[in-house]
């Protein structure tokens, strides 16, 4: 706890031993109310400015202070105002009050409660990301839920002080037009529960369902105006439409085949998309020979004689080829027309929400699942299209090793062909916009990696922006700006062939989305709600062309809630869950990394605490020779919860995995710390640091007890066992 904060805990305990003391309550009962109602209204018609603005403050601070008595304080209002002008005062102090309760409840207790607490509250906190302003307005229509309740409880959720105070202020004025009303016949009141009958409480139930009345009746209405513009037919021939057969559709198509629908996916290239053709697949088949490569060259390592090793380029792409072939038959149109899938090749747009046009068919449907993927970004630079650039798509049909490469991007894609292309023989140059590559990563990360590609001899120009490129007597040169001090410096690189991996664009041109104004987010990718759903509502979208993650398994993983939604959600729709996304740069080493990083904590504000593990004293790591690397796991201040882990070394993809579980599953360090590993593998690293978090962790004051303990024991103060 902070000083300010311990400050305000004192502060609040002062005002709750001084209403204990003082007992304000006892002005604020019916009978004392009543007794002083005409000096009071004989004040108000003195001094009406005056007595305004105290009974505002007043109202306002009881509010804040959560101090018992607003029910009378709102009667006397009505009593010495009038309905008007009472209703007003109350209205808004109320409100300004609960807000000013809200904030110290914020300010005290949120992070304490969330340190401990912030995995039970995570659904909670999704509710009111997506519902919250009509969760809060159903619980200040209710008058018998309790405000100070509503006010602690909202405080510990995402919401906004601005949508807080909005949506009380319109919940909390129906209840107050009523008790200020009866305040104005305060002298015929003999007991609180006269105003609120049984006919009143029913009515303020009926009116708290108000806000979902109106959602639904709002989404009546679009699906009214949207089977308006887009008559359904009365059958289709399909239950779902896949367009796509990269790792989204193809996992969609099965989930819907699995469950007996009728599904058509429809390719306009080759089955396995990006993934298998020109992505992961053959970048690891690559990356794997380059790897050999550099370690029988480096084999002193681990006690054999450096082996100087002369790559045959062709063969390396022949066999990249090779183990895409080997693969293909796992996504074949063979294998999934046996599963139940239809599959057809052809350029695939959309006509209406019910129907799909495919090499001059219209295929009628209930849904339609976009998975059309990404593609390489490629800058409108000048004189780029005249020097045959490669990018990751068009790498694969080298059949010669560049001599001289240069990589325009420092991101996953970039690092990891660099990388591969220079243990392959090519002098490679690596140009980034920003101040280090892998610029997502943590510092520590981006400098490592930093330092084994100079060890490799890869030049990283970093803080460098590409503005043409021309070609003088044959040789290629990259024209770029470094920027230096608030200076842009010219630079010019010569290469023998470029490579450019500036991230990937949506595919979502051609398919018919502009027709049926299908919008798209600021990134040119699809829009859909957390159910998947484009703005027409049986049209639905996954994988690269909507993101947010441009993963392979983040598609699959979408894919799964597409298919399901598109299938059931006339039933219930389920929304898809991003909150343990994990990921892999597989250079060497490898840089894993799910949940916050340490930089990403820090700038959320989080109260953490970061613990590492260095593989150079893993006893694996040293056996293999593997030593560089380490593994670094956030956890909320005080508490074994993980908030995020990064592993850089051999097999980080791999041994990633347990947190990722962990973390899904909400366990905490103390559970992996509990679990048996098998030694020597690289996996026991991840109990070795919840070891070192553990340590950290433990009470000095129990350890000296507990060393005083055994000196007790050894100076035979106890009886023998």
């Amino acid at each position: 706890m902070t000083i300010k904060h311990g400050l305000m805990v004192a502060a609040l305990a002062t005002v709750a031993i001084a209403v204990w003391i003082l007992e304000p309550g006892q002005y604020l009962s019916l009978d004392y109310l009543k007794a002083q109602q005409l000096a009071l209204r004989a004040y108000v018609e003195l001094h009406p400015l005056q007595s305004s603005v105290l009974c505002f403050g007043i109202y306002m601070i009881a509010t804040a202070l959560s101090i018992p008595g607003a029910v009378a304080m709102t009667l006397a209002a009505g009593a010495v105002f009038g309905l008007l002008w009472g209703t007003l005062i109350v209205s808004f102090a109320s409100t300004a009050g609960a807000t000013l309760a809200f904030l110290m409840a914020r300010y005290v207790l949120r992070d304490f409660v969330i340190s401990r607490f912030g995995h039970r509250l995570e659904g909670i906190n999704r509710g009111i990301q997506n519902d919250g302003p009509s969760y809060l307005l159903t619980l200040r229509l209710i008058p018998f839920v309790p405000f100070v309740g509503v006010n602690l409880l909202m405080a510990l959720t995402p919401i906004s002080a601005r949508k807080f105070y909005l949506y009380s202020q319109i919940g909390m004025l129906p209840a107050t037009a009523i008790f200020v009303n009866a305040g104005t016949q305060l002298a015929s009141i003999e007991q609180l529960s006269d105003i609120l009958s049984v006919t009143i409480l029913i009515s303020f139930g009926l009116l708290a369902l108000f806000p979902f009345i109106a959602k639904l009746i709002i989404a009546l209405l679009k699906r009214r105006r949207f089977r308006e513009r887009f008559p359904p037919p009365p059958s289709v021939a399909r239950n779902v439409v896949v367009i796509g057969a990269g790792s989204g559709g193809l996992v969609a198509s099965l989930i819907a085949a699995a469950v007996r629908a009728k599904v058509t996916l429809i390719e306009q290239s080759e089955m396995g998309g990006d993934c298998l053709n020109t992505g992961c697949v053959p970048s690891k088949a690559l990356l794997r020979v380059a790897r050999q490569v550099h370690e029988t060259r480096h084999a002193h390592v681990i006690g054999l004689p450096d082996t100087t090793l002369a790559v045959d380029f062709p063969q390396v792409m022949r066999r990249v080829q090779d183990v895409i072939r080997s693969i293909q038959p796992h996504d074949s149109v063979a294998r999934f027309e046996s599963l139940g899938v239809e599959c057809i090749a052809g350029k695939a747009r959309i006509v209406s929400p019910w129907e799909v046009e495919v090499n001059g068919r219209r295929l009628s449907t209930r849904s339609i699942i976009l998975a059309t993927g990404a593609r390489p970004l490629v800058p409108q630079l000048p004189g780029l299209s005249k020097v045959d650039f490669l990018t990751s798509d068009t790498v694969w049909n080298l059949t010669e090793a560049p001599r001289r490469l240069v990589v325009l991007g420092g991101g996953p894609i970039g690092c990891e062909l660099a990388q591969a292309f220079a243990r392959l023989g090519a002098t490679v140059t690596i140009v980034e916009m920003a101040e280090r590559i892998l610029p997502r990563e943590d510092p520590e990360v981006s400098d490592l990696l930093a330092e084994t590609f100079a060890a490799e001899h890869i030049r990283v120009q970093l803080n460098t922006r590409a503005v043409e490129f021309r070609t003088d007597e044959g040789q290629h040169v990259m024209v770029g700006e470094v920027a230096q001090a608030g200076t842009a410096e010219p630079i010019e690189i010569s290469f023998d062939q470029i490579l450019i991996a500036l991230g990937r664009v949506a595919n979502v041109e051609g398919y018919g989305l502009e027709e049926l104004d299908i919008p798209l987010t600021a990134s040119g990718r699809v829009d859909v709600n957390q159910y998947l759903q484009t703005q027409i509502p049986n049209i639905y979208a996954c994988g690269d062309v909507t993101g947010p993650y441009q993963f392979t398994h983040v598609a699959a993983h979408q894919a799964w809630y597409a298919s399901v939604n598109a299938l059931f959600g006339t039933v219930k729709n389920l929304a898809v869950d991003y909150r343990v996304i994990p990921w892999c740069t597989f250079t060497d080493p490898e840089v894993a990394r799910v949940g916050l990083s340490e930089s990403e904590a820090s700038a959320l504000g989080n109260k953490f605490d970061v613990t590492r593990y260095e593989l150079a004293e893993l006893d694996r790591a040293i056996a293999d020779g593997a030593t560089r690397g380490f593994v670094k796991v956030i956890t909320a201040r005080g508490t074994d919860r993980i908030l995020g882990a990064t592993i850089v070394g051999q097999h980080a993809g791999d041994t990633i995995a347990e947190f990722v579980l962990a973390m899904k599953n909400n366990l905490g360090l103390n559970k992996i710390l509990g679990t048996i590993h098998i030694y020597p593998t690289f996996a026991d690293a991840n109990k070795l640091v919840a070891g070192a978090w553990r340590r950290k962790h433990t009470n000095p004051r129990v350890l000296a007890w507990l060393q005083r303990w055994h000196l007790w024991r050894r100076e035979g103060r106890s009886k023998p066992h």
